[in-house]
């Protein structure tokens, strides 16, 4: 049973913790909307598969899948794979599922944002979108944690924290108008803090370009350990990407953390340019009041948006160019883990990639 608290996180002793501290789970959700994923789903729904099987050898997996989708998930799924019926939208379950927080005394809660479909009616990516903002109390009961529910909307792929106090994310997203459009910056800081019982605040400027999230940090950039910064790195100065990677940059090199500590900014190469492909985008059912993929888009491709499992960091393979590079790059930031490519065009295609269709549960 999970029940529903008055308090905040912060003001409980609870906080949020880092990525790369231990787990006890991962929680993902099954895609099948057929105006966002191609043929019905099928690829991404395999693609998702090969994610979820290279986390599940180092930590528990569990799968929401709709009751339309059961039989199909648990049929491509290992038996040791945990499936369970969840109604959803789609299936970016690090913005619609529970943000976890810890006590350090063995108790564990669950933070439920309110979930508009990054935009709701001013640029969201489609509607209705309620049974996605239901998800993160279903799944908080499924764990048997207590939940916060949220005043403000947030998504989990906005925020970065490194588990002593820091937080990091973007002015594109968090201050958007089509969020939270009541909220200045300091009572936005405060409402995070607060939620994640975190203290000290690192602002970004944009996301990666063209990202339909309005610049999720987390396909931007992300903690490798304390005082470590991964980001997305384009060297190609006729790129869009470039400019906004080298303010982040800027921004990261003159801010320290919470624990008063300079920031090292390893840079990992942006892959492409990507597109969508004519093929690729001629196999999704365009629907009105649905974000439309067209042949040509550019797609958002980033190696920060990886998921860290307890002793993997599991990352998409986007581009045969960058692919190695980026695994090296990984391999020099997390050398106590193994890194584990995983093919991640399909997830890429529908509007994100691995860390965005992850949760991780941690330890208690």
């Amino acid at each position: 049973m999970s029940a529903t608290l008055d308090s905040t996180p912060a003001a409980d002793g609870y906080r949020m913790p880092a990525e790369f501290e231990p787990h006890d789970g991962c929680w993902m959700a099954w895609p099948e909307r057929p105006d966002n994923w191609r043929l019905g789903a099928e690829p991404a729904q395999l693609a998702y598969a090969a994610v979820a099987e290279a986390i599940a050898e180092t930590e528990p997996v569990t799968i929401a899948a709709s009751d339309a989708q059961f039989e199909r998930a648990r049929a491509l799924l290992p038996p040791a794979i945990r499936v369970v019926e969840v109604t959803i939208d789609d299936a970016w379950i690090r913005d619609t599922g529970p943000t976890f927080v810890v006590d350090g005394g063995g108790g564990r809660r669950g933070v439920d944002w309110r979930f508009n479909a990054w935009g709701g009616h001013e640029g969201g990516l489609y509607s209705p979108w309620d049974r996605d903002d239901r998800v993160a109390h279903k799944v908080l009961e499924i764990e048997g944690a207590d939940r916060y529910r949220a005043p403000f909307v947030l998504e989990g792929g906005a925020i970065h924290v490194d588990g002593e106090g820091t937080v990091l994310s973007t002015e594109e997203c968090l201050l958007n108008h089509n969020r939270n459009p009541k909220l200045s910056r300091e009572q936005v800081e405060a409402g995070l803090h607060a939620h994640l019982g975190t203290e000290k605040f690192v602002w970004l400027g944009r996301g990666v370009y063209e990202d339909e999230t309005d610049g999720h940090v987390d396909n931007l950039a992300c903690f490798a350990r304390p005082g470590v910064v991964l980001l997305t790195w384009s060297e190609d100065e006729s790129d869009p990407q470039a400019a906004i990677s080298r303010d982040a940059r800027e921004r990261l090199e003159a801010a320290t953390d919470a624990r008063g500590r300079p920031f090292e900014v390893v840079l990992l190469p942006s892959p492409g340019p990507l597109q969508i492909g004519v093929e690729e985008a001629a196999g999704i059912d365009a629907v009105a009041g649905t974000k439309a993929r067209r042949a040509g888009d550019r797609l958002a491709a980033s190696y920060a948006n990886f998921y860290v499992a307890n002793s993997r960091v599991v990352f998409s393979l986007l581009d045969e160019r960058h692919d190695e590079e980026a695994a090296e790059i990984l391999r020099g930031c997390f050398p106590e883990r193994e890194v584990v490519g995983v093919p991640g065009r399909e997830i890429l295609l529908g509007g994100g990639n691995i860390h965005c269709i992850t949760q991780q549960v941690p330890h208690a």
